[in-house]
């Protein structure tokens, strides 16, 4: 599926702002799964930008704006070309029918708890409480035999997206995993932060993804921007590498997602951040729209 995507982020200050210094994460990563062939940044005032990658790979754009300014203007056109995505049983059958107890301890072994550490260990977002590990410990379990990782994550992602409302009203974006448990509602970066919690008392790494949820043609238009900006989870499942789920969405995550990129939490993947000098109150303002190219 070919889709363009525009994001417009805009800054009104009440008085005007000088040195302002910013960061930003919106450019899709170019994978197995999405390819990103043109991409268009525009900052205004105008801006040199400074481009690096993070630590965990995903692209970052900087830039100073230090004239004084009462509006800051961040745009980004950029077409992306995605691709399907196995869906659970085609990545059941890739498994082979390996045994679900020896990818379990695997994920308990040293070697693992060192080579995905940092998607292992709790976050100010993703805190493992009690409530939490409670949680966690009512997914679905086998009697007879081991549930495998991959179904215990779909069955953690269905209970989940089952038993809270989404609701964009009942949480801030400061709302930790244990907070969403007692409101029993949230919006879409609350139930993955609740998932990778899960994840995480389970021994399985997992990490927070940013991008696009293309929804436009299901609608009878192009997508809003509580439409398309989503977030979702990638869990690391042994024999198939990092998997996405969308604790969200009833749809396997594929060729209608585009990712910008991934972190431990929300915030190491914030699409725009920065700090200025000045005084006074500002407005922000995002607008998305994702749409479907016709070849």
């Amino acid at each position: 599926m070919k889709l363009n995507i525009s994001h417009v982020t805009q800054y009104d200050y009440e008085e005007a702002a000088t040195d302002s210094v910013n960061e930003i994460r919106l450019t899709p990563s170019t994978n197995e799964r999405q390819s990103c062939y043109q991409q268009a940044i525009f900052i205004e005032p105008n801006a040199s930008l400074f481009s690096y990658e993070d630590y965990f790979g995903n692209r970052v754009h900087s830039f100073s704006v230090n004239p004084s300014h009462k509006r800051l203007t961040i745009r980004t056109q950029m077409t992306v070309v995605t691709r399907h995505a196995p869906s659970p049983e085609e990545q059941a059958a890739l498994l082979n029918g390996k045994l679900a107890r020896e990818a379990w301890a695997w994920l308990e072994s040293e070697e693992a708890a060192n080579r995905f550490a940092e998607f292992l260990l709790p976050t100010a977002y993703t805190n493992i409480t009690p409530e939490v590990e409670q949680y966690a410990n009512t997914v679905e379990q086998k009697e007879d035999e081991a549930i495998s990782v991959l179904g215990w994550l779909i069955s953690l992602s269905s209970k989940i997206r089952t038993e809270f409302i989404y609701d964009p009203e009942a949480t801030t974006v400061t709302t930790k995993a244990s907070d969403m448990i007692e409101r029993k509602r949230g919006v879409c970066q609350d139930f993955a932060h609740l998932m990778i919690a899960c994840s995480r008392v389970r021994h399985i790494p997992a990490r927070y993804v940013s991008g696009y949820h293309f929804v436009g043609d299901l609608t009878g238009g192009s997508a809003d921007f509580e439409q398309a900006s989503h977030a979702w989870v990638e869990a690391y499942v042994p024999q198939l590498g990092w998997c996405s789920f969308d604790p969200t969405n009833e749809a396997p995550v594929g060729e209608r997602y585009v990712k910008l990129g991934h972190g431990r939490d929300y915030k190491d993947i914030v699409p725009v951040k920065g700090v200025y000098r000045g005084n006074g109150e500002q407005r922000l303002k995002v607008t998305v729209d994702v749409r479907k190219i016709e070849d």
